[in-house]
């Protein structure tokens, strides 16, 4: 009888009022789904959602969990695209090149100048440029997250067990505890007290007992970041000199991953990585003093404030100086949350050709390099490729250890 009914209120010319109403219902709640506004945060370009899966699990796509991967590096450089479209398909990732310029091609009337009018070196403005590029692309398509590479790095075959387990890091450092909402397992977070000093203790929380957090709604990394400094020439660790940046660490011990000392280095000294803690350690913290832009991720927001704070003010340093102003808060940015990893996670590749030909921003000499290699990457992609290519699995390690540390 049911269906009877049925059929016969679907056969009349005029549909049923309850149809009606339900059919309704049903296109508000599709528009309502494909809008992406879930949450307050949708107004500035971060779709946020409520997916029963961690998002950490995000982290196994093509893009490593952003919305996109942008590879920088001037056009001419043939020889750079090609090895990083071949990184790119042997990792399974997707990438998307943002042209680089040269500096002599730049106008001056182009370059935000201070009353002395002082032009930046050639090598400084093109790095500066292609960088505001890959920025400009990320506000202009509205991309929630992307990650800035630089056109010669290379990583480790696991990649994307590294990411997570930094993923893992910034969460404890930045998402609050489910035990005490409100709370962070960094008591420094989001601002260490005013009243803290360089003798105060930091925290150190160990990678295998991590906290239980609150789960991004937003991003794998966590929802309170603004860059991640994921490849660098050094680092230093918090020391509480800047009173604006959080102090904890999650320190991972015996990750395989990371070479013995000897084979590890970095610009800003002391190495304190080396120094303080057992070989095959990497540690998880906040940036400060951050030197070379090999790899940052940047959220929608902060490209924006990027942009106004190195696109549109003066041109005073080099890029990776002045996101290193634009992470501590100094001269006269405001402090953004920034987090790295020591050691950094992309590494320049230095491949087997003329010393000359490995950058495009200095003089490094007219010698030889009779043998290719990627520094502080135990498993390299590149120096891997020919047994990826295969589909084997014993990976070269270029950095074994060895018993002789000295």
């Amino acid at each position: 009888m049911f269906d009877q009914k049925l059929s016969a209120m679907f056969s009349r010319r005029t549909l049923h009022p309850v149809v009606i109403a339900l059919g309704f219902v049903s296109v508000l709640c599709l528009i309502y789904l494909q809008s992406g506004h879930h949450g307050s945060l949708g107004s500035v370009g971060y779709p946020s959602r409520s997916s029963p899966h961690d998002l950490i699990d995000d982290i196994n796509n093509s893009t490593l969990g952003f919305q996109k991967i942008f590879v920088v590096g001037l056009p001419q450089r043939t020889d750079r695209r090609d090895r990083m479209i071949l990184e790119a398909s042997l990792t399974g990732l997707e990438i998307e090149f943002i042209d680089g310029v040269l500096g002599k091609d730049i106008v001056n009337k182009s370059i935000p100048m201070g009353p002395n009018k002082e032009r930046m070196g050639d090598p400084v403005l093109g790095c500066w440029r292609g960088h505001m590029n890959a920025i400009q692309q990320i506000i202009q398509r509205n991309i929630t997250s992307a990650l800035i590479l630089e056109d010669d790095v290379d990583f480790d075959v696991r990649i994307r067990k590294l990411m997570r387990n930094f993923a893992m890091g910034v969460r404890t450092l930045t998402q609050p505890l489910t035990s005490s909402l409100g709370s962070f397992a960094d008591p420094s977070f989001p601002l260490p007290r005013e009243q803290s000093s360089q003798s105060d203790p930091f925290t150190e929380i160990s990678f295998d007992n991590l906290p239980s957090t609150v789960p991004p709604r937003v991003s794998p990394y966590g929802d309170n970041w603004d860059q991640l400094w994921l490849g660098h020439c050094g680092q230093r660790f918090p020391d509480g000199k800047n009173k604006l940046i959080p102090r904890g660490r999650v320190i991972h011990t015996g990750d395989l991953s990371v070479p013995q000392p000897r084979h590890l280095w970095s610009w800003p000294q002391p190495f304190e990585l080396v120094e303080r803690y057992p070989e095959h350690t990497r540690v998880i913290h906040h940036s400060q003093e951050g030197v070379c832009t090999l790899g940052y991720a940047v959220t929608q927001k902060a490209a924006r404030q990027i942009l106004y704070e190195i696109g549109l003010k003066e041109v005073r340093s080099a890029i990776d100086i002045m996101l290193r102003w634009f992470c501590e808060g100094s001269e006269g940015m405001a402090y953004h949350r920034c987090l790295t990893s020591q050691p950094g996670l992309f590494h320049h590749h230095r491949p087997r050709g003329p010393v000359s030909a490995g950058t495009d921003i200095g003089d490094h000499g007219d010698g030889f390099r009779e043998k290719a290699l990627t520094d502080m990457t135990r498993w390299s992609v590149m120096l891997n490729a020919d047994i990826l290519l295969e589909g084997r699995t014993d990976f070269v390690d270029q950095f074994p250890d060895t018993q002789d540390q000295a």
